[in-house]
């Protein structure tokens, strides 16, 4: 319901700028959690404006190191990435990861989110070696510090999965497919959107090698 979400996160940043001013940190939080809104609204120009001024504020109240400030940066490369501004993505992404690997440490969740998201705009610009080595290691670090049945951890075997398809390792690719979505369906069930999404990928994966195998077999 995001026109009435929308709403009250407008109101509520105004009710909170007036009350508590412009640098208190439920105020910054409230301009977040807005920006945020209109993001998933498809209303990334305002969205991305909201962004670009909470990551500046928080730097200056909060500092650059702080969890609020992190996020902030983080929620930006994913604006701009969805934005298609890919450069700017990929550069605050790399900053992020590194900055959240040194204040919170290799194996926070919101760093191996940072890794994750990093490997997946490598992968959109076709950096595909340094997308797979991301991928590859945020998943091993997701199964042993959140487990195998993790929404992140069958999101990262997935997306692994999905990179070794574009380069052609299609057995290595249906593997995992099928992995991740034997585990989907016991996880989150036949009807859930991820299950269908892996499902469709994994054919696919198995209708490019059966086209391999028939190119072969015609040489």
């Amino acid at each position: 319901r995001l026109t009435e979400a929308v709403t009250l996160y407008e109101q509520v940043l105004t009710d909170r700028t007036r009350v508590l001013g412009e640098d208190h940190p439920n105020t910054l939080t409230s301009r977040n959690n807005l920006a945020g809104a209109y993001q998933e609204a498809g209303r990334l120009g305002q969205a991305i404006a909201l962004y670009e001024q909470v990551l500046t504020d928080r730097t200056r109240v909060l500092g650059e190191d702080h969890p609020n400030t992190l996020t902030s940066r983080n929620n930006l490369a994913g604006a701009y990435r969805e934005a298609g501004r890919l450069g700017q993505a990929i550069a605050l992404y790399e900053q992020v990861l590194t900055d959240r690997t040194r204040v919170l440490g290799e194996d926070h969740p919101d760093t191996l989110t940072s890794r994750h998201n990093l490997a997946y705009v490598y992968e959109r610009v076709g950096r595909l070696g340094q997308a797979i080595a991301l991928f590859e290691q945020v998943l091993t670090d997701s199964t042993r510090v959140l487990g195998e049945d993790h929404p992140h951890t069958l999101t990262s075997r997935h997306n692994l999965a999905y990179v070794y398809e574009r380069v052609g390792r299609l057995d290595e690719a249906i593997q995992l497919f099928e992995q991740t979505l034997h585990d989907s369906i016991r996880v989150l069930g036949e009807a859930h959107p991820f299950t269908a999404t892996v499902r469709k990928n994994l054919e696919a994966a198995r209708r490019q090698l059966e086209r391999q195998e028939e190119d072969s077999a015609t040489e």
